[in-house]
């Protein structure tokens, strides 16, 4: 799933906070207004289900937040007032009722598709947008990051349906506009009751107690629940001296409370949080507001060495245990007894850290999948809604819910006087962090504001002889019917086929978007955005080209997904396993090399086959182990380690599908050549070795899973600068050096070094949240004497 907010600010792409796990959405958290526009709750106590947004630019672009359908939108050429008069009597334009309504629909896992709207209100209108920012170049046809499409700056006339219309994510959708006169962008995320219950009957959202999920179902951080009397070591069993375990103080849980632990990696580090439940009563308080890092360093980077070394009956599985608290994959052959899995959290508020093994089935294993309570995801419906009569919200309700328990709470001005119950709500919810960061997790069933079906039930209560209106009937008898007539001018949902005062269920719309960040399983359309629509390039002049002139070598959308289809779960499940979607960088770092190694997901088999080629000399030595997978493992030596990680069974016959493979063939298992430093002369070291009874190496091109299970080993088992895991350097900021660097790793830099230069870029755009402004990319890689251009275009578009 690939999303983002709804501004990408330039501050945003970065941050100097080492620790900082996602800047943009950290910058884009500061645009929500806390003294209007709140989530769930309006000034008036009403139902307002979005969040209102002031990017620091007055002219920072309103942009997509995923690829999409275009419902309805509304495109004005002038702005609207809602009754003020300026000094001469005028009507104020003050009010801007554009929108657009977009319908997302990609997957979050396998079988895992979630379909869900994302709303923008009060978009600027044209009139005001083409005399501050005049065009000097004709519209684009189509919705595009750089520029507002032509159907996006012609004036609807009135609610307009999307007819088919499509939009990227990162498109600029408008700029923000202004309601009442207060400049904001009102911006909404929900989805329908039926796509609702389909996607989240199978998470745990508003349930309790929390089970273990009976799913494979994973992605985001990992969470714990680890029930009272459970000890926790200072060191664990038979590992006093070892280094991945660095002594700690230890301690117990009393019988009839419970942990809760979250565990996330960044930067190649481990890091938790824990919340304790002393009684079991349900009163949960977070032990330590700052995230705790591992007492072991580098937990992450050295993730493949800890588990060869602690889980030597099958590392590949030790692997997951250590990464997710359990073992994802289908057909584990770890021996139940060798599971035992030592993490270090914290028990109390000093931050004590000790070692629990949270294999057992006593210790629930989640994940961000499944929405646990006590990250502050909460179902708010009929049931348990602090609403009252007339549809309002009540304060007592409101603080029984999230748990507020001060006695005696008085809010009022200060002169001593008491406020109204929508004054005191208000400052209540505005005054408290903590009720404030409650409700961003409150998953709200409701109806919408912008259905006028749901008029009468809403707004009704303000025509009552003691409302609003109904206490100035007197002297302005219009005024509900002028209200409403108001509001119609922003309504529209009565014409698409949400309308008719159906319920929808709601979320805090920059809470969605960063939890679902989180999820780096990439749909087949999303997969598709990161192919290079020309990804063949020609030297000329001292410039690589991409080659446009062809069909041959140009990749369209088709070509694409048939390439791609037969592997995307098991890549998905590989970069899932490797911690490859823990960032976007690290992601279009593996799919760059990745499309090179394959030759553009044509083969998972290298060319030639290890047939001697006097260009290739190496062939005369790997031979039957030439490249296979996804990552073109090669050499008798990597399909060993590999072998030996996954634990792969050896064959019962003697029968291979290379017929230079037999029962008494030796291989080289590294290459042997040394070359005299003086003489320059080449010598053979060492002695090929026995390969039978070893698994068939083509199995390796022949499984999907293997082809990307493997090139996820080679990944983070790669060897170099006195260490392991190409993800060190992937975690590097993103640029021509380390995409170099990276490419060294993987196939010495000869190999397609500017192609992997143009795949790796066009996949980071494709994932992150920067905004190209030019279509081509030119540059000259460090320590390279020829340039490269480069066509950012998407074998999608």
């Amino acid at each position: 799933m690939i999303i983002s907010p709804p501004f990408l600010p330039v501050a945003g792409l970065d941050s100097s906070d080492p620790t900082a796990v996602d800047p943009m959405m950290d910058a884009v958290d500061q645009f929500e207004l806390k003294h209007h526009g709140l989530y769930p709750i309006a000034f008036d106590r009403r139902w307002h289900c979005g969040v209102h947004l002031v990017p620091n630019l007055l002219y920072e672009p309103v942009r997509a937040i995923a690829d999409g359908e275009v419902v309805a939108y509304r495109v004005s050429q002038k702005a609207i007032s809602d009754g003020q008069l300026d000094a001469q009597g005028e009507h104020v334009p003050n009010c801007n009722n554009g929108f657009v309504l977009l319908k997302h629909a990609t997957d979050t896992g396998d079988g895992r598709t979630i379909t869900f709207y994302s709303l923008y209100m009060h978009l600027l209108d044209i009139g005001t947008l083409a005399q501050d920012c005049p065009r000097t170049t004709a519209p684009p046809v189509d919705s595009s990051p750089t520029a507002l499409a032509k159907w996006l700056e012609t004036d609807t006339g009135g609610v307009q349906a999307g007819q088919g219309k499509k939009v990227y994510r990162k498109d600029i959708l408008g700029y923000m506009g202004r309601n009442h006169g207060y400049p904001h962008l009102h911006f909404e995320i929900f989805m329908t009751e039926e796509d609702f219950n389909e996607w989240f009957d199978e998470t745990q959202l508003g349930k309790q107690p929390l089970v273990q999920p009976t799913s494979s179902d994973y992605w985001g951080h990992t969470y714990f629940v680890i029930p009272g009397g459970t000890t926790l070591l200072a060191t664990p069993p038979k590992h006093a001296d070892s280094p991945y375990f660095p002594r700690q103080s230890g301690g117990a849980l009393d019988a009839n409370s419970t942990l809760y632990v979250e565990a996330w990696f960044h930067s190649g580090q481990r890091y938790v949080r824990a919340w304790l439940d002393p009684d079991g009563k349900g009163k949960l308080t977070l032990l330590k507001p700052e995230a705790i890092q591992d007492p072991y360093k580098e937990y992450e980077y050295n993730l493949y060495k800890r588990a060869t070394d602690l889980y030597p009956a099958c590392p590949s599985d030790g692997y997951e245990l250590m990464r997710f608290g359990r073992i994802l994959s289908k057909n584990p052959t770890l021996p139940e007894a060798a599971r035992a899995t030592y993490v270090a959290v914290p028990f109390d508020a000093a931050g004590t850290l000790g070692y629990v093994d949270v294999n057992p089935s006593t210790i629930v294993k989640l994940s961000d999948a499944d929405f646990p309570f006590f990250m502050d995801w909460r179902k708010i419906e009929d049931v348990n809604a602090p609403v009252g009569q007339g549809g309002l919200w009540e304060l007592d309700r409101l603080r029984k819910l999230v748990g507020d328990e001060t006695a005696n709470l008085y809010l009022g001005n200060l002169d001593g006087t008491p406020f109204s119950a929508g004054d005191e709500l208000t400052a209540y919810v505005r005054g408290d962090d903590a009720v404030q960061a409650q409700l961003k997790g409150f998953v709200c069933h409701a109806t919408s504001e912008w259905d006028p079906a749901n008029n009468n039930q809403r707004y009704a209560g303000l025509n009552e002889p003691d409302g609003f209106f109904g206490s100035r009937a007197d002297t302005h008898p219009d005024g509900y019917r002028k209200f409403l007539g108001h509001l119609k001018k922003f309504q529209f949902l009565d014409q698409t086929p949400l309308g008719g005062g159906k319920k929808l269920w709601y979320f805090h719309p920059l809470a969605f978007i960063r939890h679902f960040r989180k999820c780096g399983w990439l749909s087949e359309s999303e997969m598709m955005s990161t192919f290079p629509r020309y990804p063949y390039y020609q030297l000329s002049s001292g410039t690589y080209y991409a080659i446009k002139n062809s069909k041959i070598s140009t990749m369209t959308k088709s070509t694409a997904a048939s390439r791609v289809n037969r592997y995307l779960r098991e890549l998905n499940y590989s970069m899932r396993k490797y911690g490859l979607t823990i960032n976007r960088n690290r992601q279009a770092q593996f799919l760059g090399q990745v499309m090179l190694e394959s030759d553009r997901w044509n083969t998972m088999i290298e060319y030639g086959e290890g047939k001697y080629n006097p260009r290739q000399p190496a062939t005369e030595y790997y031979a039957a182990f030439y490249g296979r997978g996804g990552m073109q493992l090669t050499w008798a030596g990597a399909y060993h380690d590999y072998g030996e990680f996954k634990k792969l069974p050896n064959k019962t016959d003697s029968t291979y599908a290379d017929p230079r493979i037999t029962s008494t063939s030796t291989h080289w298992f590294e290459d042997p050549r040394r070359k005299d430093k003086k003489t320059q002369k080449i010598s053979i070291i060492g002695k090929p070795k026995l390969w039978h009874p070893r698994y068939d190496p083509q199995d390796i091109a022949s499984s999907p899973e293997l082809s990307f299970d493997s090139a996820g080993f080679f990944w983070v088992g790669k060897h170099h600068s006195g260490a392991r895991d190409i993800n060190r350097i992937a975690d590097l900021k993103l640029n021509s050096a380390t995409i170099g660097r990276i490419s060294v790793l993987v196939n010495g830099g000869g190999n397609g070094f500017y192609d992997r230069q143009a795949f790796g870029l066009i996949a980071a755009e494709s994932l992150g949240d920067e905004i190209l402004t030019n279509t081509e990319i030119r540059y000259t890689p460090s320590n390279r004497k020829d340039s490269i251009v480069i066509d950012m275009e998407s074998a999608r578009e």
